[in-house]
């Protein structure tokens, strides 16, 4: 769990959440105890390998998947579990989520109009005709599209125009919170750039608040201000975006780090892998479980003591 920085209001909070799918005869536990916060304003990145968990804690967020244990708490009310038909309609207004893949996110049998504004219908029942034509054509222009594309259909547009009308959809809710699941990785690299600056850009003209789920840290490095490490459903590492480059600790973050890479063709054929065992990795679990501790100021781990001495060993390097 994360110390208050003073300053910073926490818009969501995460506390010990826990997703288990399957039956209670054979339960799978997806997501184990994970805990964070997410100030207003702020990019916070969530990154893994695949089936790591990330995307159900975003769809968790979202009321999507239900969650078996834990809380989450969106400004001091918490939103899991039953909850009353007005936060329902507040959660359903202020966080939205934008989806990883922009060819199977939109209904092909719709017009982009009704596929952007098809949220308002449920939050917004009284908004004239003209009025929700209106915000359609605004949320377009606003994502960089023309007016005219809305009556047109998703297979007319290309990956990078359809994710940024999945993008459309979520700004015509006017939401504060938006969770970005992996929404660059099915599109061209020449695209990537352009989606992610269209972000970067709405979030400070709206004052947005991102959870930026992605496999690719250096994706993670352009756009986000704080970054979680999860594997196998738990995080292992947390730290503002820059420290965590610059001092990864745990060996999983180590190893992510690793893949990267890099722009020197010689430094490429050269580096050196590190591949991430955890029997291998853990000192004494049994005996000496983890905990999940601030190592230094801003900077999270999960980390047994003997792990702890040896991480703050390095730290004073």
């Amino acid at each position: 769990m994360e110390a208050k920085k003073e300053n910073r209001e926490v818009l969501l909070s995460v506390r010990n959440l826990e997703v288990t799918f399957g039956s209670k005869r054979n339960p799978f536990k997806a997501v184990k105890g994970v805990s964070f916060d997410i100030y207003k304003g702020e990019t916070f990145g969530l990154v893994g390998e695949s089936g790591s968990g990330k995307t159900t804690i975003g769809r968790a967020i979202m009321r999507i998947h239900p969650t078996s244990g834990g809380e989450v708490i969106y400004k001091g009310e918490k939103i899991n579990g039953k909850i009353s038909k007005e936060l329902d309609k507040k959660v359903i207004s202020e966080i939205q989520m934008i989806f990883q893949d922009p060819m199977a996110s939109l209904n092909e049998r719709a017009k982009v109009d009704y596929i952007i504004a098809e949220g308002t219908y449920s939050t917004k029942k009284e908004l004239p005709k003209k009025e929700r034509m209106e915000l359609v054509d605004n949320s377009l222009l606003d994502v960089g599209l023309l007016p005219e594309f809305a009556s047109r259909f998703p297979h007319e547009f290309s990956g990078g125009q359809r994710q940024r009308i999945g993008i459309a959809r979520a700004l015509i809710m006017d939401p504060n919170f938006i969770i970005a699941d992996e929404p660059i990785s099915a599109l061209d690299v020449s695209i990537r750039a352009q989606v992610l600056n269209l972000m970067s850009k709405l979030q400070r003209e709206r004052d947005l608040t991102y959870l930026f789920i992605a496999h690719d840290l250096s994706v993670m490095r352009f756009i986000s201000d704080r970054i979680a490490v999860i594997h196998k459903g738990v995080i292992v590492e947390l730290a503002e975006c820059e420290k965590l480059f610059e001092h990864p600790l745990h060996p999983y973050t180590q190893s992510l780090l690793s893949a990267l890479p890099l722009a020197d063709p010689d430094k490429e054929k050269n580096k050196e892998l590190i591949v991430y065992h955890p029997d291998e990795s853990h000192f004494d679990y049994a005996d000496n479980p983890p905990e999940w501790i601030e190592i230094e100021e801003g900077h999270f781990i999960l980390a047994n003591a003997r792990e702890q001495e040896e991480y703050r060993a390095k730290l004073q390097k």
